[in-house]
């Protein structure tokens, strides 16, 4: 199948590991993720409803731990300023790479095009803070690709 890119904008909050603990626990119970217990291509888990009721029924499969669910789920935390990028994790966009990259301290929505590029392999996902007309923090941008 091969890994899917995923993205989603949530509201602002000046925690970015409990925006993405949000995120997740939103995608989970909507089943907006690919489970690959049935293997069904074109399908979320939505579609089923016999899939599982708990994150960790979900992740007690072995199918979904190899294929994961080529969404946001198959990010577990948000990386510390520093901190080598790994399987799984999300990488803040920094103001210096915000700088370099777009030549602004301060991302909008309409930098997303630009920096979609800095998730450059799979299994990792970057997040970054966009911010309204007035420069005011709005929303978290996350985004990444998953999956095999």
């Amino acid at each position: 199948m091969g890994a899917s890119g995923w993205s989603y904008y949530v509201a602002y909050q000046p925690d970015l590991q409990v925006a993405l603990d949000g995120l997740r626990r939103q995608v989970f119970e909507t089943g907006d993720y690919w489970w690959a217990v049935p293997y069904e291509y074109g399908k979320s888990a939505a579609d089923f409803p016999n899939r599982p009721m708990t994150e960790a029924e979900l992740w007690a499969d072995e199918s979904v731990q190899e294929s994961g669910t080529h969404s946001i789920l198959d990010m577990s935390r948000i990386l510390a300023d520093g901190e080598e990028p790994g399987y799984g994790t999300i990488q803040p966009v920094i103001e210096a790479e915000a700088i370099e990259y777009l030549g602004t301290r301060k991302l909008t929505r309409s930098h997303v095009e630009a920096i979609e590029p800095l998730a450059n392999r799979s299994w990792f996902g970057r997040c970054a803070v966009l911010h309204d007309a007035d420069g005011n923090p709005s929303e978290i941008y996350f985004w990444g690709s998953s999956g095999d």
